[in-house]
């Protein structure tokens, strides 16, 4: 748990939720508009002083091949040097919380098995029959034991030999030799990682940053939502719509009254990056400034002829109203903890990136996207939101994954709430941006990305480009 720090006696803090002008401009590279720095200054609680942190963020302003996007030689040479190498967030601990119980991870060509024993510990496997290569499961359950379905090779929930059918024709086979083999595999916040190589760092050392997010406790939260959805794009395409609030002004047009999209920070440390985008403060796209009460109705969803939900006193903020109320509702989960969050954590919106597909969402935004390759093709991908939420007593059972297709749409997903609409949104762009892609090369051989707005995705590809060596 980071302590809270104490407000720098030399910021202002005149009144309550303090929001400079819209069109403050405190340095050239930047956005007009208060920064989220400025913001945390008008605080009307103690911030945790992580968020006070200002991590690197200048990645050149190169373009990025669009062949990464379309070459299928491209996915293959992934699968062996990014996902071979890195930690990757395979389920969550609950899906393998009793011994017996089963997941099936699978990225590119390859598929895991993790499996808790009978002695608590939890183990991965390459998921393949040593005899002729069957995959020993394909899919997530409880077993006894791991046996093939093709001809009954048989190992226990350690990775041990236990059983060979005809064993007399096997003269060649041990015990030893026959043992599954295993994967790295490690937990965090709730989480499962797993890491194909041996040369990697620990994964506490891999997520750095990313651990502040202890802070909110993912490891206390159930799986109140999960929805997986094939889409037309590549694993990156589908990503990046997800790293940057810079497609807001356009794509999501009806929160700009209540979001500060171009006032958003953008940080990277190591294998991490994190971009915090604030909220009940206006977009400095609009050409005028919003009344308190236009961002309020804003931040609620509604439109200008909806009635409105709550009249605000003259002397509010939507930033602290909104803040108050969530710490209301926070109380039955958080108890007396909700007291002491800030207007930010209540308010704004933070959005990780573990290299080189895991996004989880900070303070009690509940949302966190995995992105996967499907198999070596680079037209379409994997994209999984998982709505991770709060409780109190007995921890609920974790939802069951919903899977859409490409002719589904994120709007059957009604278990999404509000967010379905969004993702939607989302979705309805990266199609698109995969098919104008092959048109783009034949013109303009890269893709080129904003300096700052889209730094996370600046920071993937210094990753990217070094571990594939391109």
């Amino acid at each position: 748990m980071t302590a809270p720090t104490e407000r720098p006696a030399d910021r202002p803090t005149d009144r309550p939720g303090r929001r400079p002008g819209l069109f403050d401009q405190a340095r050239p590279d930047r956005s007009p508009g208060p920064s989220y720095q400025d913001l945390l200054d008008g605080d009307t609680h103690d911030v945790p002083a992580f968020l006070r942190a200002e991590g690197e963020s200048d990645f050149g302003v190169a373009d990025i091949p669009a062949r990464y996007y379309l070459d299928r030689d491209i996915a293959v040479l992934e699968k062996e040097r990014i996902w071979k190498t890195v930690w990757q967030f395979a389920c969550r601990e609950t899906a393998v919380a009793n011994p017996g119980d089963t997941v099936v991870y699978d990225i590119a060509d390859l598929s895991i098995l993790l499996v808790r024993g009978e002695d608590g510990v939890l183990r991965g496997f390459y998921n393949a029959c040593l005899h002729r290569g069957r995959q020993l499961r394909h899919e997530d359950g409880p077993a006894t034991e791991l046996a093939c379905q093709f001809h009954g090779f048989c190992w226990d929930l350690h990775g041990g030999l236990k059983r060979v059918p005809a064993r007399w024709d096997f003269p060649h086979v041990t015990d030893d030799g026959f043992a599954l083999p295993q994967v790295r595999v490690d937990t965090w916040g709730g989480f499962v990682f797993v890491c194909l190589s041996e040369d990697q760092v620990p994964l506490r050392d891999y997520l750095g940053r990313l651990t502040e997010l202890d802070h909110w406790d993912l490891e206390g939260r159930y799986v109140e939502a999960h929805v997986e959805k094939l889409l037309p794009c590549n694993w990156k395409v589908a990503q990046e719509a997800f790293m940057e609030s810079f497609h807001v002004v356009t794509t999501h047009p009806q929160l700009l009254r209540g979001i500060g999209d171009a006032n958003s920070q953008y940080d990277a440390w190591g294998w991490i990056s994190r971009a915090i985008t604030p909220r009940g403060t206006p977009s400095p796209h609009l050409s005028y400034e919003p009344t308190e009460q236009q961002i309020f109705d804003a931040m609620m969803g509604l439109g200008l002829d909806d009635p409105r939900i709550l009249e605000l006193p003259d002397d509010a903020t939507a930033r602290t109203v909104i803040a108050a109320a969530t710490r209301k509702r926070m109380r039955e989960s958080l108890g007396e903890k909700a007291e002491t969050l800030s207007d930010s954590e209540c308010v704004d919106t933070f959005f990780y990136t573990a290299f080189p597909n895991f996004h989880p969402w900070g303070s009690y935004n509940r949302t966190c996207y995995r992105f996967r390759p499907n198999g070596f093709d680079p037209e379409t991908c994997f994209m999984e939101v998982l709505v991770l939420s709060p409780f109190a007593g007995e921890r609920p059972p974790d939802a069951p994954v919903r899977r859409l297709g490409l002719e589904d749409s994120f709007l059957d997903a009604i278990e999404l709430g509000p967010l379905a609409r969004v993702f939607f949104q989302d979705e309805f762009n990266v199609g698109f941006v995969q098919k104008g892609l092959h048109t783009l090369v034949e013109h303009k051989p890269g893709v080129s990305f904003g300096a700052y707005q889209e730094t996370k995705i600046r920071h993937f590809y210094a990753l990217y480009r070094e571990l594939m060596d391109l």
